[in-house]
């Protein structure tokens, strides 16, 4: 179930449990056979729906009981609180010139996180957060699973998870896909990036990289919906340019 399992995507806006979607999509032809191609789809959200059902509990209620929780990822939601509704920054979208621009009210907009059904909790997409959570938990997974003392994953597991799974068929030169993050397999893969530097994007335009060799966190987040900036890109790369010491993380010299 990693990215070459042939499904396509998207059930965040489903007013139904993700496990519901799931079992009519086992009804469906693949996208691609299995092995075949890089699906970037719905391989998360099966995922999702057996976490459901091997922990008895809601996929919202495991994450908040196994990881928001215990990394004090407080601000960390599916759906959020109404008390914390003046906190939900909008969404914007790119106008003709490429100008920011509000997008509009609805589940390809604004969303639907506050006065939506709350039913649908994919594994894959549709989680709200702040730049401090986010920040706890990639520095987690810098910390090979663990942070503060607490452990959450094995460090084989993070291996497993920032490793190549796609077996060439990625379809980006220089980049891998291992179960969750792109990883950059060799340099100028992803610009300035380091080999070994794993993350990946949200739909809205979150960034997120940890490079393990410069023992760095990444992470910018903006909320436009099918924007056309470079913005992303040139975060990036300043803040290697701004890298003047070497720094020794946990990375082999090797990509994985």
């Amino acid at each position: 179930l990693g990215p070459t399992a042939g499904f396509g995507w998207y059930t965040a806006d489903k007013d139904e449990p993700v496990c519901a979607t799931m079992e009519r999509l086992a009804t469906l032809p693949f996208a691609a056979q299995p092995g075949e191609s890089f699906v970037y789809g719905y391989n998360t959200d099966v995922l999702g729906c057996v976490v459901e059902r091997a922990s008895g509990m809601p996929l919202d209620v495991f994450v908040a009981t196994r990881i928001t929780g215990p990394l004090g990822m407080r601000d960390t939601h599916f759906f959020l609180p109404a008390s914390k509704r003046n906190r939900l920054v909008a969404v914007y979208a790119s106008d003709s010139a490429n100008h920011a621009v509000r997008a509009p009210d609805g589940s390809r907009g604004q969303g639907s996180y506050v006065d939506g059904p709350r039913r649908n909790f994919a594994g894959g997409a549709g989680i709200l957060s702040t730049t401090r959570d986010y920040a706890r938990f990639l520095s987690m997974m810098l910390n090979r699973g663990a942070l503060d003392g607490v452990r959450y994953l094995s460090p084989k597991s993070v291996d497993l998870m920032t490793t190549d799974q796609t077996g060439g068929i990625f379809g980006r030169p220089g980049l891998g896909f291992g179960l969750g993050f792109q990883v950059v397999m060799q340099p100028g893969g992803e610009g300035l990036a380091t080999v070994g530097t794993f993350g990946w994007n949200g739909a809205y335009g979150t960034t997120g990289r940890v490079d393990p060799r410069e023992h760095l966190v990444m992470l910018f987040l903006m909320n436009q919906v099918s924007n056309r900036a470079d913005v992303m890109a040139r975060f990036q790369t300043l803040v290697y340019q701004a890298l003047v010491e070497p720094r020794t993380g946990w990375a082999s010299a090797e990509p994985r």
